[in-house]
């Protein structure tokens, strides 16, 4: 957890310096600084800049040669994915921070710290360590650790803007299970005794970490699109960190993506319960109430998708859909599991 903190602040100040980057962008548009060059901001031509998504070496380049004047029109131009600050104030460039990189280290410091003490806890029990909810928080935490620095290799996108909500969402987790979770190992209850455990609960885990990503995603979207209106209609958008991040649209589109994926695993978590629940207790289906919360999950992501993709649903509306979609998650686990009893009550705090 201390390393996970150390993270979270090294990404706040990530964030902190997004924010002042754009805010001395916009003096040096209103022409209270001169450019990098020496040229006065009044003489020099309006320029597009990149999205700060594409970090990559190409995308630092191009926004370089933008940054030069006259090449600027022609190098914002060259792809249609990227949007010009000058015409709607939305992005800012954006090039690599130290903050950054000791953030990204820290979190895979701490993931492999995590991914130690979870190993350890399954040996001490001798089975795999998702018996109760602090077993549960401590392999659901470091799942969605885990599905992050996924994404940062193999996504298109520079997604480590996200680092401060993602370490600050696993800190927090993590540190209310250790609080008020923590119990010994026991012994596993019969029902549990079976190699669907092992199934059903991982993959019920991978899917909340996509969920947990998607979350993000939406929340920076909400912002991104409020400052995007404010800049639409002419009214003073403060400087932040959003200016240097990709647009709405954008964050949008990779949260639809992330949440595709972690509904597919949700519905194999539901297909794997019920059949697991037949091997246990002879019927596939009862209405539990822990059955009952898992299938609301799934019709929130599945009424997601649907209004998205086929009732134009985007925008603000999707968003809150998601951020909604991942609180019946958060419900489940929590509310369901400490004040709601049924054949799934292995909290194991009672």
């Amino acid at each position: 957890m201390a390393v996970y903190a150390i993270a979270f602040i090294a990404f706040s100040i990530d964030l902190a310096r997004r924010g002042a980057v754009a805010a001395k962008a916009a003096d040096a548009d209103a022409g209270l600084t001169g450019t990098a060059d020496g040229q006065p901001a009044a003489e020099r031509e309006p320029v597009g800049v990149l999205q700060a998504a594409a970090t990559t070496k190409a995308a630092a380049s191009t926004a370089a040669a933008s940054a030069g004047g006259a090449g600027g029109a022609e190098a914002s131009g060259r792809g249609s994915r990227w949007r010009s600050a000058t015409a709607d104030g939305a992005s800012v460039a954006y090039g690599r921070s130290p903050a950054l990189r000791v953030g990204v280290a820290m979190t895979v410091l701490a993931w492999l710290l995590h991914l130690t003490a979870t190993l350890l806890r399954g040996f001490a029990a001798g089975r795999v360590p998702w018996a109760n909810m602090y077993e549960f928080a401590l392999t659901g935490t470091l799942i969605i650790t885990t599905v992050f620095l996924i994404v940062l290799v193999v996504a298109k996108h520079d997604l480590r803007f996200l680092g401060t909500f993602v370490t600050g969402l696993v800190l927090v987790l993590l540190g209310a299970a250790t609080v008020n979770f923590y119990v010994s190992v026991v012994p596993l209850p019969p029902a549990l005794q079976s190699a669907w455990l092992v199934i059903h609960v991982f993959v019920a885990t991978a899917s909340v970490g996509f969920f947990a990503l998607s979350f993000a995603l939406s929340v920076v979207q909400l912002m991104q699109s409020r400052r995007e209106s404010l800049v639409a209609s002419a009214k003073a958008a403060k400087k932040s960190f959003l200016a240097t991040l990709p647009d709405s649209n954008t964050l949008e589109n990779l949260a639809y993506r992330v949440t595709i994926v972690g509904f597919i695993l949700w519905t194999f978590t539901l297909m794997a319960g019920a059949i697991w629940a037949e091997a246990a207790w002879g019927r596939y289906w009862g209405w539990d109430t822990k059955e009952v919360w898992t299938f609301i999950i799934w019709v929130v992501y599945a009424g997601y998708i649907h209004a998205r993709a086929t009732r134009g649903w985007r925008g603000s509306r999707s968003a809150w859909l998601a951020i909604i979609g991942f609180s019946t998650v958060l419900f489940n686990f929590t509310v369901v599991n400490l004040f709601f009893k049924g054949l799934h009550a292995y909290s194991g705090l009672l």
